[in-house]
């Protein structure tokens, strides 16, 4: 799970060391040498789980998908950042729980709810 790139969708193996990483960052991290940079790359999709090459010196739109899924894994990535939000549902969105004070309800008169001009009437 990388915690540099939150989408990512592939993992890639790197040429220098032959093991695998989400990303160049993570490479960075946990091995002491640098990554080594070269013209064929080998991923592995996270939706199938299966491995492919592709060429870097020939890149088209068509290399942006699994071909095996079709998964599109050329994404812009989501990177984490910080946040402050406040818990519970957002009343702008639902506001159905929103009583306005100003606006006085109508009360629910019944048969047995005597009003006041009613004392007059009654005998």
């Amino acid at each position: 799970m990388c915690k540099h790139i939150l989408n990512a969708q592939v993992a890639i193996r790197s040429p220098c060391c032959k093991k695998w990483f989400d990303c160049a960052e993570c490479h960075a991290e946990k091995e002491k040498h640098p990554l080594q940079q070269s013209m064929e790359m080998v991923f592995a999709c996270k939706k199938c789980k299966k491995c492919f090459r592709k060429d870097v010196s020939d890149w088209d739109d068509s290399d942006e998908y699994c071909p095996h899924c079709d998964n599109h894994f050329v994404l812009e990535a989501k990177t984490p950042s910080l946040a402050l939000n406040v818990e519970g549902e957002d009343v702008r969105v639902d506001s159905r729980m929103i009583k306005d004070e100003r606006v006085k309800a109508d009360e629910q008169k019944t048969i047995w709810d005597i009003g006041n001009d009613a004392f007059g009437k009654l005998g």
